[in-house]
């Protein structure tokens, strides 16, 4: 079902959010909101699943920190690209080789790793379920048929959370 399909995804609030996020990339009030999220997660203020990721940017090797929502599923712990393909962290993640840090309170080195496009649906409908704000950037309503999500999965990048287990002394990895 396409966005406008929806009446109730064509209110104020997934327009401004829209808005702030036009061509999948945040606008200037985006991106000062999301460095006031960043510190708040990275304190441990709020719910558990709101995080911090830092990552090296992948042109200047400046840490980047990105306010994200971690879903669990079946056990596992999951990171979900909100805008899609063209968010600017999984580029990042990508390039780190998925080394990365999620701070909630505390450091976790950790590594992520890319969930195939056939096991992103469940994934993607616990996402919008724990992360209001990523509705408005994805076509289905999050009480969509798995089918919806399955539809949709490809173009929205998932990576599960695992520890982040240095390699032996000796040993590249």
């Amino acid at each position: 079902m396409p966005a406008t399909a929806d009446p109730h995804r064509t209110g104020i609030w997934y327009r401004h959010v829209r808005w702030m996020y036009r061509g999948a990339r945040p606008n200037a009030l985006a991106r000062l909101l999301n460095g006031l999220s960043a510190q708040q997660y990275a304190a441990g203020l709020g719910p558990g699943h709101w995080v911090t990721l830092e990552v090296p940017g992948r042109r200047t090797g400046r840490l980047v920190s990105v306010p994200l929502v971690v879903a669990d599923h079946d056990g596992g712990r999951y990171l979900v690209a909100m805008l899609g393909e063209r968010a600017n962290w999984v580029a990042n993640v990508r390039a780190a080789g998925g080394r990365a840090v999620l701070r909630h309170g505390r450091r976790e080195p950790v590594r992520l790793v890319e969930v195939p496009v056939a096991d992103r649906a469940p994934i993607l409908r616990r996402h919008l379920a724990l992360a209001p704000g990523a509705r408005p950037h994805v076509p289905v309503d999050r009480h969509a048929p798995a089918a919806d999500f399955a539809r949709i999965a490809a173009g929205f990048p998932v990576l599960r959370i695992l520890p982040d287990i240095p390699p032996a002394p000796g040993r590249a990895d």
